[in-house]
């Protein structure tokens, strides 16, 4: 089919917009040794089988060269509530990175967090392809996160409507139900190591509290206890007091030495369950989560 002479380029973008994509940021490593990057929606997949993607970049653009030279560029497919990310590697002259918690790659390539799927690849072609380069990469690590991806879709952003079972009141189960269940999930190997040395959760964290406090009286104990949410059950106490493990001497408590060696144990084998818990958990979700949990923690009311 021939084209007019004055091809009608803005109604030809205004159908392509019509085509709704996804959002990425393709970061790479400048020859200086500079961090690059920029918003993009021109990728692609181009094979499973040797696994390749593709993306294009403008002619024009002030990256050209260090996209050019890099061996490896990595794109970061990014989630529904990282807008303000696409706005700022969209900007020009502006520092990108600045302020960003990054990781790094192949050749101390840029790596950003919280985006809903990551490829590391390595340039293997490159095409001209009109006014914009094609860069053709072989993928060597990829990462994906159950995180809902930014949309484009007529000059703007959008995201995914909730499910339909959400709007009918079946949604997902509230956030401290989901904390439970993660709670349970992650101290089930310690509930076996207390139960293995006879002891609750309860008398774990009398020990825990005991060890840190300056000898405490048993009402300074309890109120530490009840304000972190852990009122003590009645017997817990005296009976780590008829075993040895607590003394108790004008009214302060302190561990003995049996139960110094058993706290030190306990510790260490609970720290060893929530490092196993971690490494089960990419680096970037690991830092948001702890955020997440201390700003729900900070955020929490108090009561006396």
């Amino acid at each position: 089919m021939n084209h007019p002479q004055a091809f009608p380029t803005r109604a030809f973008r205004d159908a392509l917009g019509a085509f709704a994509t996804g959002v990425t940021v393709v970061t790479a490593r400048g020859p200086a040794g500079e961090d690059v990057g920029l918003t993009a929606n021109s990728f692609n997949s181009v094979s499973l089988d040797p696994p390749l993607v593709l993306w294009s970049l403008a002619k024009t653009a002030r990256s050209r060269p260090a996209f050019e030279q890099a061996s490896h560029f990595a794109v970061h497919v990014l989630a529904a509530d990282q807008d303000a990310l696409a706005l700022r590697f969209a900007q020009r002259g502006a520092d990108k990175f600045a302020g960003l918690e990054l990781a790094r790659g192949p050749g101390d390539l840029p790596l950003l967090s919280g985006c809903a799927a990551r490829f590391i690849c390595r340039t293997v072609h490159r095409y001209e392809g009109g006014d914009h380069l094609i860069f053709v990469g072989e993928v060597e690590h990829f990462e994906h996160w159950p995180r809902p991806p930014l949309l484009f879709h007529a000059g703007r952003f959008a995201r995914l409507d909730p499910p339909a079972e959400a709007e009918q009141g079946a949604a997902r189960p509230f956030l401290g139900e989901l904390l439970r269940r993660a709670y349970r999930a992650l101290y089930a190997p310690v509930k076996q190591v207390l139960a293995s040395h006879d002891l609750s959760v309860g008398q774990y964290f009398l020990l825990s509290r005991i060890a840190h406090l300056d000898r405490p009286t048993a009402r300074r104990l309890r109120a530490v206890l009840a304000a972190e949410g852990r009122a003590p059950q009645r017997g817990e106490l005296a009976d780590l007091l008829a075993r040895g493990l607590v003394v108790e001497e004008g009214g302060r408590l302190f561990l003995s030495a049996a139960g110094q060696k058993l706290h030190l144990e306990l510790a260490a084998a609970i720290e060893g369950v929530e490092a196993d818990a971690e490494r089960s958990l990419p680096w970037d979700l690991r830092q948001t989560l702890g955020r997440v949990l201390e700003q729900l923690a900070a955020d929490a009311p108090t009561h006396s």
